[in-house]
């Protein structure tokens, strides 16, 4: 049953997963049992007051208490640690930093005013403040990875024998999944030097393969037979969108296609899906100024590039992401 005292109270759970997170407990907690104070000198914490944290997190069910005092890391709790497989460390990180939570703290300022929060309370747009703060910019990356991570094995297209550009690709997560997968195709990773610092680590597997190109997608995009915009499209509003789809289109080899793989908005908000879409949404509203699109709203973009929406595929796994598939000719 909804409680609406509970929603109100949803940042206090936010914030005792960051705070967790923050000072390693989930990585320790991992190890097995252990009591506040030992934990305390181990991760540089008050014991009293990590204590009542702990209980906080036994409450949540991301640790388990085992008397008498002692405390570990719970099934649930497992992907705060670092390196599992399917963690969300970096995202916690990411939503419960300060800069992070002082601009959803000003959600009711872009809703009367239509301003994306981040730039209201930063002074600057996003991606020009990670420009500037290379260690949440560090856990941003990270995070973006996480994202992809879950999904990227799921893309199913016959890749075989064509060239793949990863536009916005940051460390190669999803193109290395690609050409895992298809030993006959090649691909080309892009993104700015920042973005793609770790890239080389990831592709090592497939580097006869690939090569790593860095640049604005703004000003154009390397050519291939398949282009793919993971997590891109919903940063921006239909023009910026329009603009980069463009410089998509140029770099399209002929019969190729593109593949915008995101958050696709149901036509009705009664849909299994339609919870994640619509907070993504409302996130888009206050880091970047995007927002997430209907297929018709997909479809119109495109063709304002000179694209044709051809195929919107099915949810990847549980995830409210599609591939939207368009072809350039």
């Amino acid at each position: 049953m909804k409680n609406l005292s509970a929603m109100a109270f949803g940042f206090a759970g936010s914030q005792i997963l960051y705070a967790a997170t923050k000072l390693g407990l989930p990585d320790v907690l991992a190890r097995g049992p252990i009591d506040p104070g030992t934990l305390a000198g181990q991760v540089g914490a008050d014991p009293g007051t990590l204590r009542r944290l702990l209980r906080a997190l036994v409450v949540l069910d991301v640790a388990v208490e085992i008397p008498p005092d002692r405390y570990a890391l719970s099934a649930f709790g497992q992907p705060l640690r670092t390196g599992h497989p399917r963690s969300i460390r970096s995202s916690v990180l990411l939503l419960g930093d300060p800069a992070t939570w002082r601009a959803w703290g000003a959600l009711t300022e872009s809703v009367r005013t239509g301003e994306t929060a981040w730039e209201h309370v930063h002074g600057k747009p996003l991606f020009e403040y990670l420009a500037g703060s290379p260690n949440l910019s560090a856990v941003f990356n990270t995070a973006m990875r996480e994202g992809t991570g879950q999904v990227a094995d799921l893309i199913t297209f016959d890749f075989a024998g064509r060239t793949v550009v990863d536009v916005g690709g940051g460390n190669g997560t999803l193109l290395a999944s690609i050409l895992a997968r298809t030993p006959d195709a090649r691909g080309v990773l892009f993104d700015s030097a920042e973005g793609a610092a770790d890239a080389p680590r990831v592709l090592a597997e497939v580097a006869g393969r690939c090569r790593i190109e860095h640049g604005d997608f703004f000003d154009a995009v390397p050519e291939g037979d398949v282009i793919v915009l993971k997590g891109i499209l919903h940063d921006w509003d239909d023009d910026t969108c329009v603009r980069l789809l463009q410089g998509c289109r140029k770099a399209l080899r002929p019969g190729g296609r593109l593949l915008v793989v995101e958050p696709v908005m149901p036509e009705r908000l009664t849909a299994e899906e339609a919870p994640g879409v619509v907070m993504s949404d409302v996130a888009m509203l206050v880091y970047t100024g995007g927002r997430e699109r209907t297929r018709a709203e997909f479809a119109a973009v495109l063709a304002a590039a000179g694209f044709t929406l051809t195929r919107v595929g099915e949810r990847l796994g549980g995830s409210p992401i599609r591939v939207v598939e368009a072809a350039g000719d």
